[in-house]
């Protein structure tokens, strides 16, 4: 079992110079991944837990912690599909990659804030064409010399875009959701699946339903990375060899705070029980 740990860009720390460096303790506690959290405006849930607080941006947090961190793996967890253009997110993925030495793996997600995708200007009732659209032209311009896609929302002919990425064919993406729609998308266009919250039986569950799903279009196996995301709380050595048994390959674990200090503690007593006893 690998072990991930989500930085609090998105609980009101407000120096964001904190948010890093408890990601690099992690790297040195010996945590296996780092993942940034992603929204645009405080609105709705978000509004609700941080008000005025800051919500630091998502990219600009991993930017500067690859340049702070060498060999961990940098995530998103999730980008919201809807509120970003695949073109501009290719180029800045691509790049962060090279940067980093080819440490990204790119997190997506539909989103779930009806007033930030209409605040936005996005379409909240059609965001899953919009983002299965979105992931086929990440890959035709990571992957094509000269890329060329015909889409509802994208039609384009022999597009040059450069850099591609470090990491070949493109650094994996996982797909965040737990409902059908996002089970047929791991199935059809991702490398892996990351859920929030999921039991070790629902990962078991819905782990047929994606392979079955894959199966059925010729993806066998393309479900490679199944990465739960959720807080530390209630993870002991039984829970996570549930989660083993279940298929997952990655804990990524969080606290639900802004609390720097705390936050600094768990990551150490949570590394002395589980990753280095």
């Amino acid at each position: 079992m690998r072990f991930g740990f989500t930085l609090p860009n998105n609980f009101g720390v407000t120096n964001p110079h904190d948010v890093v460096q408890l990601g690099v303790e992690a790297e040195e506690l010996g945590y296996d991944s780092l993942w940034v959290n992603h929204h645009v405006v405080n609105v709705g849930y978000v509004h609700d837990r941080l008000g005025q607080a800051p919500y630091h941006d998502a990219l600009v947090i991993l930017t500067w912690l690859a340049a702070n961190t060498t060999d961990v793996t940098l995530g998103t967890s999730v980008l919201v599909m809807p509120y970003l253009h695949p073109m501009i997110l290719a180029k800045e993925i691509a790049t962060l990659d090279q940067l980093s030495g080819g440490r990204i793996t790119l997190g997506l997600g539909v989103g779930s804030l009806p007033e930030e995708n209409r605040i936005l200007g996005s379409d909240y009732d059609n965001r899953g064409q919009y983002s299965n659209e979105f992931i086929e032209v990440l890959l035709r311009l990571w992957t094509q010399e000269q890329a060329s896609f015909e889409g509802e929302y994208w039609q384009f002919k022999e597009v040059v875009t450069s850099p591609k990425p470090l990491r070949q064919p493109h650094p994996p993406i996982v797909i965040g959701g737990n409902r059908p729609p996002a089970l047929r998308r791991v199935a059809r266009l991702g490398d892996g699946w990351h859920p929030m919250g999921v039991s070790p039986a629902g990962v078991a569950e819905r782990l047929g339903v994606i392979r079955d799903e894959a199966e059925k279009i010729g993806r066998a196996g393309a479900c490679v990375l199944v990465q739960v995301r959720r807080d530390f709380d209630g993870v002991d050595t039984q829970l996570i060899e549930q989660y083993e048994e279940a298929g997952v390959t990655d804990l990524v674990l969080s606290c639900n705070t802004g609390d720097v200090r705390l936050i600094s503690e768990t990551l150490t007593s949570f590394s002395e029980a589980h990753i280095r006893p």
